[in-house]
Protein backbone atom coordinates (compact mmCIF):
# COMPACT_ATOMS: atom_id res chain seq x y z
CA UNK A 1 0.00 0.00 0.00
CA UNK A 2 1.19 3.79 -0.59
CA UNK A 3 2.28 5.89 2.40
CA UNK A 4 0.92 8.87 2.49
CA UNK A 5 2.24 13.22 2.96
CA UNK A 6 1.82 14.65 6.04
CA UNK A 7 0.31 17.43 3.97
CA UNK A 8 -3.69 16.56 3.44
CA UNK A 9 -4.64 16.83 -0.58
CA UNK A 10 -7.25 19.44 -0.78
CA UNK A 11 -10.11 18.84 -2.45
CA UNK A 12 -12.74 20.96 -4.14
CA UNK A 13 -15.98 19.10 -4.39
CA UNK A 14 -18.74 21.13 -6.44
CA UNK A 15 -22.10 19.02 -6.13
CA UNK A 16 -25.54 20.02 -5.31
CA UNK A 17 -27.08 16.50 -5.04
CA UNK A 18 -26.62 15.57 -1.31
CA UNK A 19 -26.79 12.15 -1.65
CA UNK A 20 -24.04 12.16 -4.10
CA UNK A 21 -22.15 14.49 -2.05
CA UNK A 22 -22.46 12.26 0.94
CA UNK A 23 -21.53 9.02 -0.50
CA UNK A 24 -18.40 11.05 -2.15
CA UNK A 25 -17.42 12.73 0.96
CA UNK A 26 -17.48 9.14 2.91
CA UNK A 27 -15.78 7.40 0.46
CA UNK A 28 -12.70 9.89 0.03
CA UNK A 29 -12.61 10.41 4.38
CA UNK A 30 -12.30 6.49 4.24
CA UNK A 31 -9.07 6.51 1.63
CA UNK A 32 -5.84 6.35 3.46
CA UNK A 33 -4.20 9.22 1.42
CA UNK A 34 -5.06 12.14 4.23
CA UNK A 35 -7.39 14.40 2.61
CA UNK A 36 -9.64 17.75 2.99
CA UNK A 37 -13.08 18.12 1.01
CA UNK A 38 -13.89 21.36 0.89
CA UNK A 39 -17.70 21.58 -0.53
CA UNK A 40 -19.88 24.17 -2.78
CA UNK A 41 -22.96 23.51 -4.15
CA UNK A 42 -23.90 25.95 -7.39
CA UNK A 43 -21.08 27.25 -10.06
CA UNK A 44 -20.64 30.60 -8.84
CA UNK A 45 -19.93 29.52 -5.42
CA UNK A 46 -17.19 27.63 -6.76
CA UNK A 47 -15.90 30.20 -8.08
CA UNK A 48 -15.95 32.57 -5.39
CA UNK A 49 -14.19 29.79 -3.64
CA UNK A 50 -11.20 29.79 -6.45
CA UNK A 51 -11.06 33.16 -6.27
CA UNK A 52 -11.09 34.10 -3.07
CA UNK A 53 -14.19 36.04 -2.63
CA UNK A 54 -17.07 36.20 -0.19
CA UNK A 55 -16.76 34.55 2.64
CA UNK A 56 -14.27 32.57 0.99
CA UNK A 57 -11.44 34.89 1.21
CA UNK A 58 -8.98 33.81 3.77
CA UNK A 59 -6.67 31.53 2.62
CA UNK A 60 -6.41 29.84 5.69
CA UNK A 61 -10.11 28.12 5.95
CA UNK A 62 -10.32 28.02 2.25
CA UNK A 63 -7.36 26.67 1.14
CA UNK A 64 -6.71 26.27 -2.92
CA UNK A 65 -7.66 23.03 -3.90
CA UNK A 66 -5.10 20.24 -5.56
CA UNK A 67 -7.72 19.19 -7.20
CA UNK A 68 -11.28 19.98 -8.59
CA UNK A 69 -14.57 16.93 -8.57
CA UNK A 70 -16.83 19.16 -10.74
CA UNK A 71 -20.90 18.40 -11.62
CA UNK A 72 -22.18 19.51 -14.54
CA UNK A 73 -25.68 19.88 -13.60
CA UNK A 74 -25.51 22.78 -11.23
CA UNK A 75 -27.53 25.54 -10.00
CA UNK A 76 -26.33 29.22 -11.05
CA UNK A 77 -23.24 28.43 -13.36
CA UNK A 78 -23.20 25.34 -14.82
CA UNK A 79 -20.32 22.52 -14.51
CA UNK A 80 -19.25 23.63 -18.11
CA UNK A 81 -19.12 27.34 -17.42
CA UNK A 82 -17.22 26.65 -14.12
CA UNK A 83 -14.51 24.72 -16.17
CA UNK A 84 -13.93 27.02 -18.48
CA UNK A 85 -13.52 30.20 -15.91
CA UNK A 86 -11.04 27.63 -14.01
CA UNK A 87 -9.05 27.08 -17.23
CA UNK A 88 -9.39 30.68 -18.63
CA UNK A 89 -7.46 32.04 -15.38
CA UNK A 90 -3.81 31.82 -15.23
CA UNK A 91 -4.43 31.60 -11.58
CA UNK A 92 -6.37 28.65 -11.23
CA UNK A 93 -5.85 26.61 -14.89
CA UNK A 94 -3.66 24.35 -13.46
CA UNK A 95 -5.72 22.98 -11.12
CA UNK A 96 -7.01 19.22 -12.47
CA UNK A 97 -10.42 19.30 -12.63
CA UNK A 98 -12.34 16.23 -12.85
CA UNK A 99 -15.78 16.16 -14.11
CA UNK A 100 -18.29 14.19 -12.15
CA UNK A 101 -21.46 13.72 -13.42
CA UNK A 102 -24.82 11.68 -14.35
CA UNK A 103 -24.59 12.71 -18.07
CA UNK A 104 -22.62 9.97 -20.57
CA UNK A 105 -24.05 12.05 -24.04
CA UNK A 106 -20.77 12.61 -26.41
CA UNK A 107 -21.79 16.70 -25.99
CA UNK A 108 -21.34 16.54 -22.90
CA UNK A 109 -17.76 15.03 -22.79
CA UNK A 110 -16.98 16.61 -26.03
CA UNK A 111 -17.81 20.29 -24.21
CA UNK A 112 -15.66 19.06 -21.22
CA UNK A 113 -12.62 18.29 -23.20
CA UNK A 114 -12.83 21.26 -25.00
CA UNK A 115 -12.67 23.17 -21.97
CA UNK A 116 -9.76 21.22 -21.06
CA UNK A 117 -11.27 18.90 -18.26
CA UNK A 118 -8.05 16.45 -17.03
CA UNK A 119 -11.00 14.07 -16.69
CA UNK A 120 -14.68 12.65 -17.57
CA UNK A 121 -16.11 10.06 -15.29
CA UNK A 122 -20.11 9.35 -15.49
CA UNK A 123 -21.52 8.77 -11.58
CA UNK A 124 -22.72 4.73 -12.03
CA UNK A 125 -26.07 4.09 -10.96
CA UNK A 126 -25.13 1.16 -8.70
CA UNK A 127 -24.42 2.16 -5.13
CA UNK A 128 -21.17 -0.70 -5.75
CA UNK A 129 -19.91 0.31 -8.40
CA UNK A 130 -20.21 4.30 -7.84
CA UNK A 131 -18.32 3.14 -4.21
CA UNK A 132 -15.53 1.68 -6.33
CA UNK A 133 -15.33 4.02 -8.92
CA UNK A 134 -14.46 7.44 -6.10
CA UNK A 135 -11.93 4.53 -4.39
CA UNK A 136 -10.42 4.28 -8.01
CA UNK A 137 -10.83 8.07 -8.58
CA UNK A 138 -8.96 8.52 -4.97
CA UNK A 139 -5.97 5.80 -5.85
CA UNK A 140 -5.52 8.06 -8.96
CA UNK A 141 -5.82 11.60 -8.06
CA UNK A 142 -4.91 11.71 -4.39
CA UNK A 143 -2.41 8.54 -3.96
CA UNK A 144 -0.14 8.38 -7.90
CA UNK A 145 -0.82 11.77 -9.30
CA UNK A 146 1.91 14.05 -8.71
CA UNK A 147 -0.05 17.64 -7.93
CA UNK A 148 1.84 21.08 -7.89
CA UNK A 149 2.04 22.70 -4.66
CA UNK A 150 1.67 19.39 -2.73
CA UNK A 151 4.73 17.10 -1.81
CA UNK A 152 3.58 13.41 -1.51
CA UNK A 153 5.83 10.75 -0.43
CA UNK A 154 4.91 7.22 -1.87
CA UNK A 155 6.46 4.43 -1.17
CA UNK A 156 4.99 0.12 -1.55
CA UNK A 157 4.97 -1.88 1.18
Amino acid sequence: MKQASLEPVVILLVEDNPDHTELITRTLNDHPIPNRIMHVTDGEAALDYLWRRAQFADPATSPQPHVVLLDLQLPRLSGLEVLQAIKANAETRHIPVVVVTTSSAESDVRAAYQRFANSYLVKPVDFQQFTQMMNDLGDYWLGWNQMQGHQQTISSS
